[in-house]
């Protein structure tokens, strides 16, 4: 088994006790889960859509902070504030998405002697702009593929600027994630209107207009490291994560370790990231990502401050629970000098419901080296409020071909039914040839719901 950290101290000897998940669906009762089995008392936290979300039945206490709307909820950092003074709460734990990356909810948190379950609010800012986190990460060693050197908001001056770099191009929120704000262009004369419908969504989004622009690599994989940084200045990679199939930017299965790469480029991978996160006074868990475009050649692209949604797979890896680690990091623990051995394969396949409504019958895939991360239950109705996501599909096993066919098998017995969902598309890509043989990129999955779709308006 591997072991993390140099000797535990005692959980009563831990700066806090009560910890307020901030977040909802299947990451919030993972991280109760988490908390239970270290012994800490866990605060839910909910929106009037979900009262009877599974995370406020699991939770020690619940309490309600605002309407269905997640600006006046999930992303009020006054009410969720409040909520941690009047249960007793004495850290808080944000989970992913809605404040997790956040450098105004971090600083909230320390203001009112809160401890947040993260790096500090410095380096969240840093990280967070990513035209400013590709220049701190240049500057610590980090490779990059071209890209603007200032943030951009001018339409007219990003031409300019796309066509110093060469086309085709990537438009980027500079605040973004999740796909938001994101557009490749191929040709100058599409870029100022793309551009203009990049920054209506990035404002949406993240109110912040601000764009940066990268060479577009027309068939890289998207690579990720995990990290996990202590108090002390010890940054230790704990294993990568291949990404690529993806849907409108948005990942839709990941795969751990990635069987792509070759050991020479892993390991420089490994080491450039713990070099330059090093240099950033970090601390908690992080995932560099990358663009790899060959043996040797990988290029970074931002920094997530935050626990992964498929941080699973690499704990299905190194037989490590990642969650456990970020409050062991927070109670100031301190970190080993070896990085884990990583041992299986694992592959997870994200679940998404396209449409809300009733659960009216549920039956969850189990057995050995089967794991399902999910806020579901039977008669549980799925709000349209929030992200679409609904339970991921965790499997691991010895090798990439086993842990294929298993999970073809697991799609297979899975049943939701009640609502609509992606099932029938990740079975027919465990089916497809190009994904088996691991002759994909990230564009890969879009070409194939392009032509899908260009095949079903002939017909």
């Amino acid at each position: 088994m591997n072991h993390l950290f140099n000797l535990h101290k005692p959980i009563n000897q831990w700066p806090f006790h009560k910890v307020l998940v901030a977040n909802r669906g299947e990451i919030a009762v993972r991280i109760i889960r988490a908390c239970h089995q270290l012994g800490l008392q866990t605060v839910a936290i909910y929106s009037t859509a979900d009262k009877d979300a599974l995370h406020t039945k699991l939770a020690d206490s619940a309490i309600c902070i605002g309407p269905a709307n997640a600006a006046n909820s999930y992303l009020n950092i006054n009410n969720i504030i409040t909520a941690a003074q009047l249960t007793g709460a004495d850290a808080i734990h944000p989970g992913y998405g809605f404040l997790s990356e956040n450098a105004d909810f971090a600083r909230a948190c320390e203001q009112n002697h809160l401890i947040f379950i993260g790096p500090n609010a410095d380096a969240i800012s840093l990280l967070g702009n990513k035209e400013q986190a590709r220049e701190t990460m240049k500057q610590a060693g980090m490779p990059l593929v071209k890209g603007s050197p200032t943030v951009l908001t001018d339409s007219k001056v990003a031409l300019a600027e796309a066509k110093k770099i060469g086309f085709p191009i990537m438009i980027k929120a500079s605040a973004g994630g999740g796909g938001k704000g994101m557009r490749v262009v191929d040709y100058p004369e599409q870029f100022e209107s793309t551009f203009d419908l990049c920054q209506d969504e990035a404002r949406s989004a993240f109110d912040d207009d601000h764009m940066y622009l990268e060479q577009y690599l027309t068939h890289p994989r998207h690579i990720e490291i995990q990290l996990i940084a202590d108090k002390a200045g010890k940054v230790l990679a704990i294993g990568e994560r291949d990404c690529t199939i993806q849907a409108n930017h948005q990942k839709v299965m990941e795969e751990a370790p990635a069987v792509a790469l070759d050991d020479a480029t892993r390991q420089k991978m490994f080491s450039t990231c713990e070099q330059a996160v090093g240099k950033l006074h970090y601390e908690g868990v992080g995932t560099v990502e990358f663009l790899y475009n060959g043996p040797g050649a990988f290029y970074f692209m931002e920094m997530n401050t935050r626990i992964q949604v498929e941080h699973p797979i690499t704990e299905q890896t190194t037989n490590l629970d990642l969650i456990d680690a970020q409050f062991r990091v927070a109670a100031g623990e301190t970190l080993v000098d070896t990085r884990p051995t990583v041992s299986n394969f694992a592959l997870e396949c994200r679940i998404t419901a396209l449409t809300p409504g009733k659960i009216t019958g549920l039956h969850l895939p189990g057995g050995l080296g089967v794991r399902v991360d999910t806020a579901l239950y039977q008669g549980y109705t799925v709000p349209p409020n929030y992200d679409a996501m609904i339970a991921k599909l965790i499997v691991f096993g010895p090798n990439r071909p086993a842990v294929l066919n298993k999970m073809r098998n697991v799609i297979d017995e899975t049943v939701i039914s009640g609502i609509s969902t992606n099932l029938e598309l990740l079975a027919q890509l465990l089916a497809e040839p190009d994904l088996i043989a691991e002759k994909t990129d990230v564009n890969w999955l879009d070409q194939q719901l392009a032509q899908k779709e260009a095949d079903t308006y002939d017909n």
